[in-house]
């Protein structure tokens, strides 16, 4: 009964019929309990009513849910063993009212006092989420930021599929996102052109303890970027711990711990350490491009912490990776088109690539916290560096065939090519280098001063915050390539005293500049009980880059309010402000490979407005359900145009383009399950640019005239996304787990092969659409199967293996194309297909 009650609310969502109002019969209070001293969740924590037998445990993340009665005065207390019990009074609940704290249990042998607080409203469009659930999740990248699509607002996959962790977000490409690793600004390869180069990108899913991720509208302390903003943190071990995992596609390990030095106990070192390998071998097998795929990618990560004394703390954050991708191709056959006309392009090569890509990232953190009962002021000192040695090498020959598929099956050549419409070859030549040095010092502060208010049921702060920073960047970039068509014996373009190449690119470049940025920003908070919460944020921002003498100022703001005195918990919020993106070396290089140092910043003027609901359906779960809900606009100038080949981004080096961009994103998660979290995102989106003096044109298929449009479809425009990860476990079974992963989006739009300006961004590739789905079983738990004392697996604290299918329904999905021409001068847009179905086999441990 139970699971009829899971598929019929489930198929309900699907066609938007499940908002229906939920009476609530009481109040609730949930919350989190952490260590005061390590911030580590802290399990099986027992959280009671006073003078009642109503109380709950918290589970392993340290949260907890309780259901109290409405009218009453009551105290709650918080116990565990080895910990100071701590209580907290709450005045006469609404009934329906849902309340949320925070909880710091400290241990029995410290000095620090326990903490009780209410949670107060999050930033403007950030989602937070803890990462356990996530490490189940199918994923063929092995990367932990291909899972973002299924449960941050507005981001969905890239070109690249599958094969590549790249995403974008509301209409922006993925070099406009920004990703912090504990206040250190993590930088990635310029070179990678398609998804199977991609190795490991740098956050460890192992080591991560949570993730704020913003879709836009974000605060002003958040860098110079046009669409996102994602913020990891790494775990605070107190103790130790490890894990092992292995597949098909390759392997993990760490480990995390925590000890004290010298006779102060309050002196701890903790590291945590991660070493990961990755292998695309046995998917890339199933590609339409068959030969010797050899890639290899590892990287080893640790990040360490050392509590010099009660109010100052040093980190260090330390990343080596290396990505070696090699390929010997043999021969392609793609076969596309309709029930009356099809086409096949059977191609054999010579050559092979070899490419490589070797970066690091070092950072040394100085922290400051008063370790006092009211500790107003934090401060932390940064420097860092990043620096990688890109290298493509290749020289492939393609001796291939386009012709015609006799499509009558009455035919006794049905399926065989009947009529040949093109022969040639393809020789691209490719000596590319690239290193890139980017080296930082970055100061921030905050401080929260408390505001006196005469009524005893109203709080207000103010909590400031600030930082400046300053950047080196050295670039040396050597590009050496070129391209040879032949078709039909004649070589493109046709000269008859001279054997021509096309698209020859031959240039070195050099590259020094400094940049300085810095911010400020004031955080207002006000609460009145059972009236409303206010959190009012205004921030400036400012940025200057000596290459191009550009100064930048940004103001942003945003505002949250939620009513108290509803019986629904709903918050709104509201956000606006300009988002500028100065040019890093990519956006500067022209597509004949010089460099424009005038480049300007690209712009934009963000607005945002959304909701968040938490509601119950307990008919299904006892827990609560989240429903979010975001529309967004951005006027956007002086933008850089580009298109894109699989992942693959080309600028065109100018400001020489204006646009906008509109949409809605939602989202629902919650326990659809009892006890298994799933994910569901929907959006719209409308992305457009207008090239600057350039009267775009449009033709309707079988048109004889073409008409003027006012914009044309930018390289990311995706009308329509749906990302789901769902989870569910066999009846009475919670050690058998299923985990599924879909993916639709509407086709990204593309042009033709060096024309794509008046007549821009014409076609798109077929929709996207995957899904992938897991079965695993928990072989072993210490606290479940506790009764099992001989078990050959009671070593470790869990065990996972999971049986995963990948492209379950064998979607033929592209990424990009290759552009073949006819004898007739036509030319055929080939699609580049992703991977096909696949099953994989993963073993995850924790010790």
């Amino acid at each position: 009964m139970k699971n009829q009650f899971t598929v019929r609310y489930f198929l309900l969502f699907l066609i938007g019929i499940c908002f229906t109002t939920i009476s609530i019969a009481q109040s609730t209070i949930k919350g989190n309990i952490k260590d005061a001293l390590t911030n580590v969740p802290v399990d099986f924590a027992t959280v009671y009513m006073e003078g009642t037998s109503t109380a709950t445990e918290t589970d392993i993340d340290g949260n907890f849910e309780l259901d109290v009665p409405s009218g009453k005065k009551l105290t709650l207390a918080f116990t565990r063993i080895g910990y100071k019990e701590g209580k907290r009074e709450f005045a006469r609940l609404r009934k329906g009212e849902l309340i949320q704290v925070e909880v710091l249990l400290a241990p029995e042998d410290s000095d620090v006092e326990i903490i009780v607080s209410d949670s107060k409203l999050e930033e403007s469009g950030i989602i937070r989420e803890e990462v356990t659930e996530l490490k189940l999740l199918p994923t063929t990248s092995g990367n932990f930021e291909s899972v973002l699509p299924h449960i941050a607002l507005g981001a969905n996959t890239g070109t690249g599929g599958e094969l590549s962790s790249q995403y974008n977000v509301r209409g922006g490409n993925y070099d406009e996102n920004l990703v912090y690793v504990n206040d250190f600004e993590i930088y990635r390869p310029q070179l990678i052109r398609a998804g199977q180069q991609e190795g490991l990108t740098f956050p460890n899913i192992d080591l991560i303890r949570d993730l704020s991720f913003s879709s836009g509208g974000f605060q002003a302390k958040y860098g110079d970027k046009l669409s996102s903003v994602l913020d990891i943190r790494y775990k605070r071990p107190d103790s130790l711990r490890a894990s092992v995992g292995m597949s098909f596609l390759g392997g993990s390990a760490h480990i995390e711990g925590s000890t004290s030095v010298g006779k102060d106990n309050y002196k701890r070192f903790r590291y945590l350490l991660g070493a990961r390998y990755k292998t695309t071998q046995y998917l890339l097998g199933s590609l339409d491009v068959t030969g010797e795929y050899t890639p290899s990618f590892a990287d080893v990560q640790g990040y360490f912490t050392l509590d010099l004394n009660r109010d100052w703390q040093l980190g260090l954050l330390a990343n080596y990776n290396t990505s070696v991708y090699r390929f010997v191709p043999r021969e392609r056959s793609t076969a596309l088109g309709l029930i009356n006309f099809a086409l096949e392009l059977f191609t054999v090569f010579e050559g092979q690539e070899v490419d490589d890509f070797t970066t690091g990232t070092g950072g040394l953190s100085l922290t400051y916290i008063p370790d006092r009962d009211y500790n107003p002021l934090y401060l932390k000192f940064l420097v860092s560096s990043y620096a990688s040695a890109e290298n493509e090498r290749f020289d492939i020959l393609g001796f291939y065939r386009l012709g015609e598929i006799e499509t009558n099956l009455g035919s006794d050549n049905a399926g065989e090519v009947v009529n040949t419409l093109g022969t040639g070859t393809q020789h691209q030549f490719v000596r590319n280098y690239l290193n890139s040095n980017v080296t930082n010092a970055q100061f921030k502060g905050g401080l929260e001063l408390q505001v006196d208010t005469k009524e005893m049921d109203q709080e207000k702060s103010h909590f400031l915050q600030w930082g400046l920073r300053y950047q080196y960047e050295y670039i040396t970039d050597e590009i050496n390539e070129w391209e040879r068509l032949d078709s039909a014996g004649y070589s493109l373009n046709f000269d008859e005293t001279q054997v021509l190449v096309k698209q020859v690119l031959k240039t070195e470049n050099e590259l020094q500049s400094n940049r300085i940025n810095a911010f400020f920003q004031d955080t207002y908070f006000s609460k009145k009980d059972s009236v409303r919460e206010v959190n009012v944020t205004l921030g400036l921002r400012a940025s200057y880059w000596d290459l191009n003498k550009e100064l930048t100022l940004t103001p942003r703001l945003q505002f949250l309010y939620k009513p108290l005195a509803s019986n629904k918990d709903i918050s709104y919020r509201l956000a606006a402000g300009m988002y500028y993106q100065p040019p890093f070396y990519r956006e500067l290089r022209r597509l004949d490979g010089s460099v424009n140092t005038d480049v300007l910043a690209q712009k934009s003027a963000h607005v945002v407005a959304g909701m968040t609901w938490d509601f119950y359906m307990k008919r299904i779960s006892q827990k609560p359900f989240r429903f979010i809900a975001e529309a967004y606009y951005k006027h956007l100038w002086d933008l850089i145009s580009y298109d894109i080949d699989n992942v693959r981004i080309r600028y065109t080096g100018e400001n020489d383009a204006t646009g906008y961009v509109m949409g809605l994103d939602m989202r629902i998660n919650g326990e659809f399950v009892p006890g298994a979290e799933s994910w569901i995102n929907l959006s719209l989106l409308r992305a457009r640019e207008r090239l600057n003096g350039v009267q775009h044109l449009y033709r309707e298929i079988g048109a004889a005239e073409a008409t003027e449009v006012a914009d044309v479809p930018r390289p990311t425009d995706q009308l329509f996304t749906l990302s789901m990860f769902f989870q569910d476990y066999f009846p009475k079974n919670e050690n058998i787990k299923m985990h599924l992963n879909l993916t639709f989006g509407t086709g990204f739009p593309f042009g033709l092969l060096g024309n794509n300006t008046i007549y821009r961004n014409t076609y798109r590739y077929d929709a996207y659409h995957r899904v992938d789905i897991g079965f695993s079983i928990l072989l072993w738990n210490e606290v479940r199967i506790a009764s099992k004392p001989k078990h050959f697996l009671r070593f470790t604290k869990n065990t996972w293996l999971s049986l995963e299918v990948f492209n379950l329904m064998q979607v033929a999905n592209a990424a990009s194309n290759t552009w073949i021409k006819t004898i007739y001068n036509t030319q055929y847009a080939i699609p580049n297909f992703l991977t096909s179905r696949r099953i994989n086999l993963r073993l995850k441990m924790d010790f």
